[in-house]
């Protein structure tokens, strides 16, 4: 069929043909749809985030190592908000990069189709537990155990929610991993395999390599989804906004810390009025959360399109 033809719904057109066109049609409208939900989500934030800097400078706010937007004296500085964030990301990263990895190798490379296809539907089973329940399971299950190993952990702490996140976001990783692990073509396993090496040594020097651009985008999709994590660190890891300091893990890890997007719900959940600067400020929060979430986009497109392989 001509593409660069209109679309004619023409009733003397045989029926497949007016068929194509009514799904054509679908396709396209819902696409239109999807591009301007997103531009008007992302044009109410930037008017609402002007509003807020409109009152308060931008400077300050980027600037800023103190938060707190309901209680006196007012304080709209971002940096404790985003280095918790940060540290939450980097702890779940430690967590769910090498087990999701290795999960990825050993249903591609090691697990049998029997075992891979009971495997597979746990992963995914994983994916679909609500954020919430992982978040209880931190803070009733997860530091409790953790407190036997650190007597001066905190109820709600940075630790616990990191290994949740890290947790959550491994079926992502795993399932994207082995996925580009298994679109290798099995001609580089045979020449691996005749030039004497043994399975383990073509996982790690061949097949790893091939898949790396996918293995890359599972990474930056993962960490994206834990940047973006709500529910499971507002539970776990508590509402103190505060700086982290990495020269002192005892009092980065083991104690509270609040996210961007905890503070988002702590802001939309308190009793502030909807035109007040506090209010305002949520919506600051959200295009800062916006703009890092779509700089590692980018950044994972650069570089898994650079370091993608390509096969004859």
């Amino acid at each position: 069929m001509d593409q660069s033809k209109p679309l004619m719904f023409d009733l003397t057109q045989p029926i497949h043909r007016r068929r194509e066109i009514v799904y054509r049609i679908c396709v396209q409208t819902c696409a239109v749809i999807t591009v301007l939900i997103t531009g008007g989500i992302i044009l109410v934030l930037f008017v609402n985030a002007a509003k807020f800097f409109a009152e308060q400078p931008i400077g300050s706010f980027l600037t800023g190592t103190s938060w707190s937007p309901a209680i006196e004296p007012f304080e709209f500085g971002i940096l404790p908000l985003i280095s918790g964030t940060l540290v939450i990301t980097i702890g779940a990263a430690a967590v769910s990069l090498p087990l999701g990895v290795a999960t990825a190798v050993y249903l591609s490379e090691f697990a049998r189709p029997k075992v891979r296809a009971v495997i597979k539907p746990f992963l995914e089973i994983l994916a679909g537990i609500p954020t919430v329940v992982y978040g209880y399971f931190a803070l009733v299950y997860i530091t409790p155990a953790l407190a036997r190993i650190f007597p001066s952990i905190s109820t709600f702490n940075a630790l616990s929610a990191s290994i949740v996140v890290g947790v959550m976001i491994i079926p992502l990783i795993a399932s994207i991993s082995e996925d580009a692990m298994r679109a290798v073509p099995n001609s580089l396993r045979m020449a691996g395999y005749g030039m004497g090496a043994r399975k383990f040594s073509v996982v790690l020097r061949v097949i790893i390599p091939a898949a790396i651009s996918g293995i890359i985008a599972s990474f930056i999709l993962a960490l994206s989804r834990a940047i973006g994590e709500t529910m499971a660190v507002t539970i776990a890891a508590g509402q103190t906004p505060r700086m982290a300091n990495i020269f002192d893990l005892d009092q980065t890890l083991l104690r509270p810390i609040e996210t961007m997007t905890a503070a988002m719900v702590n802001i939309g959940i308190s009793d502030v009025a909807g035109d007040s600067l506090a209010y305002k400020s949520l919506f600051a929060i959200g295009l800062v959360l916006f703009v890092m979430t779509f700089i590692m986009n980018i950044l994972g497109s650069f570089v898994t399109s650079n370091v993608r392989e390509k096969y004859e």
